[in-house]
């Protein structure tokens, strides 16, 4: 393990107001998507979704990686140039999701724990042979009655831990991903509480398992109040209280926390990361992992239509665009209507 060509590529990742695109979809969830404007998920429809992404002209400005799904990283341009090696050129890193799903959590079923690990040396070498620079594991933690427990959270937390080892091992930066589902009906309030506990169980297992902090990134959800909450919290109370767990949580050593949308609206997204930026200069850089929100105005555009293509670019490169001046912490809502 090099930490310093480590450290690099994690800086890489979060240098210049720029985030990544997770286009890691499993094939289920895109076959979902697909179903939203009338398209049959096959793998050419998949592969023309992701070059129609890919080489958004200029997207290089605010993506400094792509997290890909196992077909994903192994598929073609039309021309016949590998996407990773098309990216790379770019300026852009090739990352890849490495987990295999959730599964009930054996003692308490209401909760989920995350497998993969049987054979992921294995994996994480053949991926890094392709061309991926990082990798990606998510922990799903619920909110609800009697839930979560202290075993689930620790039982996902050693899984994180692992991974991470291995990806170190490998020569890999690992995403690691502890996401506090935003589903239930919890308040704010509970939702920090929560995450405070699983980010404090994450770093203890990280540091047993003698993960080098300046070698990673931290893919964590935001604060927010649950979906089901009748009171939703604000833009700006969202900002405090993200930054205020993760001051108290994440040691400064990280280069990066770069948050998922966890369901949150495009525009929602974008605001929330802005005023955390603009609160002022943080430990880590403050950036964007998305995949819903950044893709989904592309999508709908792009309809699956070669004659779509440059619409959901143009979506896309907005989104990009958009989410990086929140990096810089220059959003406004108003941008939306001017772009």
């Amino acid at each position: 393990m090099n930490i310093k060509e480590l450290q690099g590529v994690a800086r890489h990742m979060v240098a210049n107001h720029r985030g990544l695109l997770a286009a890691d979809e499993s094939t289920g969830t895109i076959e979902k998507r697909f179903k939203s404007i009338g398209l049959v998920a096959t793998e050419e429809t998949r592969r023309a979704y992701r070059e129609m992404l890919f080489t958004t002209p200029g997207v290089e400005q605010f993506i400094s990686g792509v997290i890909m799904y196992d077909e994903t990283i192994r598929q073609k341009t039309r021309a016949g140039e590998p996407f990773t090696e098309y990216l790379v050129k770019l300026g852009i890193m090739p990352g890849i999701k490495v987990d295999k799903g959730t599964k009930p959590l054996a003692g308490s079923p209401n909760e989920k724990i995350t497998e993969g690990l049987d054979g992921l040396r294995e994996r994480l070498q053949e991926y890094r042979k392709l061309g991926a620079r990082f990798a990606k594991w998510r922990a799903v933690i619920d909110i609800g009655e009697g839930i979560p427990t202290d075993y689930c959270i620790r039982a996902n937390a050693q899984a994180l831990a692992r991974y991470a080892a291995l990806c170190q091992e490998t020569g890999l930066v690992p995403i690691v991903e502890p996401e506090v589902l935003m589903d239930g009906g919890h308040t704010i309030e509970h939702c920090a509480a929560v995450t405070s506990v699983t980010l404090k169980v994450v770093f203890d297992e990280l540091y047993v398992h003698r993960i080098a902090l300046e070698g990673m990134i931290l893919k964590p959800n935001m604060v927010i109040s649950g979906m089901k909450c009748p009171q939703q919290a604000g833009v700006e109370q969202v900002a405090a209280e993200t930054l205020r767990v993760l001051m108290d949580r994440v040691p400064a050593a990280v280069p990066g926390i770069m948050f998922l949308s966890g369901g949150q609206s495009a525009e929602l997204a974008t605001a929330h990361l802005n005023a955390m930026n603009a609160r002022g200069p943080a430990p880590w850089k403050l950036s964007f992992s998305y995949g819903r929100a950044l893709q989904a105005p592309s999508l709908e555009a792009w309809k699956g239509q070669v004659a779509g293509v440059a619409a959901g670019q143009k979506a896309f490169a907005l989104r990009s665009r958009l989410n990086s001046t929140a990096c810089a912490g220059t959003y406004a809502s108003g941008m939306e209507k001017a772009a």
